[in-house]
């Protein structure tokens, strides 16, 4: 009887320690973990990039001349068009030496000509002729050089756009280089970006995609336009250059934003 009571004892045991024992799940397993969903592979080919509006031409305008700014005519953050007065200096000694250029040049003609008529009669001698031949063409040299001083007076706009910082004021003088105004093209916004180089198997100029600008919180079409020419070897990436599709007037130089690009399935 009680060997009968002790095995029935340890079956008891035996089955309460299997109810203690905690399942796993059929997905737990390492067979099954090992092996990716098929929204896992998606999430690792999405790229989330970074980029940012450039404008697509930028310079800055700087002074050919040392003179004093009379006008700048166009405010910071205005629009300009083509071929319109950025600054102008005042350039009253720089004309006063045009003038006095123009009078030496009219004096050399006239000794010149005066030459030649006694040339012929055999008053001069040739070298004479010749010494204010060259005579004109040193006066007509330092007028076409004062002509192109004066030309540097005014400075015109070398494309449309608008004025992104006024470096110098009115009435302010300033040196030969020194930096007047950065100017922007934004008539076309520019996204640059890294992606990875492996994309080049499928990145064309003209694919479109979408950016979500961080300023306004819209999402805008893009599509790419350069490829870069030259892969970075450490990162493995290479920079792509896109435009806006359309014209926003909300949409500014220097904003930034999250691109999400989803490769194509098959690559």
């Amino acid at each position: 009887m009680r060997h009968i009571l002790w095995i029935a004892g340890l079956f008891a045991g035996m089955s309460l320690l299997a109810q203690a024992q905690p399942s796993v799940p059929a997905s737990q397993t390492p067979a099954a973990s090992a092996a990716p969903t098929a929204s896992g592979l998606a999430a690792i080919e999405r790229q989330e990039i970074r980029a940012q509006l450039l404008p697509r031409r930028y310079t800055t305008i700087a002074s050919e001349i040392g003179a004093k700014i009379v006008a700048l005519p166009v405010a910071e953050g205005a629009r300009f068009g083509a071929g319109q007065t950025l600054v102008s200096f005042d350039c009253s000694l720089q004309r006063a030496q045009l003038q006095k250029a123009q009078a030496e040049l009219d004096g050399a003609e006239q000794t010149f000509t005066a030459n030649q008529k006694l040339a012929e009669l055999n008053v001069v001698g040739l070298l004479d002729l010749e010494l204010s031949r060259a005579a004109v063409g040193k006066a007509k040299a330092d007028v076409v050089g004062n002509q192109a001083l004066i030309s540097k007076c005014v400075v015109a706009a070398p494309f449309a756009g608008r004025i992104a910082e006024q470096k110098a004021r009115e009435q302010q003088y300033v040196q030969p280089g020194q930096a007047l105004l950065d100017i922007i093209d934004d008539s076309v916004l520019e996204l640059e970006f890294l992606v990875p180089s492996r994309w080049l198997t499928w990145i064309r100029g003209g694919t479109r995609f979408s950016v979500v600008i961080d300023e306004t919180g819209k999402t805008y079409p893009a599509r790419f336009t350069r490829i870069g020419a030259r892969v970075d070897p450490v990162s493995q990436s290479i920079k792509v250059a896109a435009s806006i599709d359309g014209s926003y007037a909300e949409l500014l130089a220097g904003m930034s934003g999250r691109i999400s690009i989803t490769p194509p399935a098959n690559r």
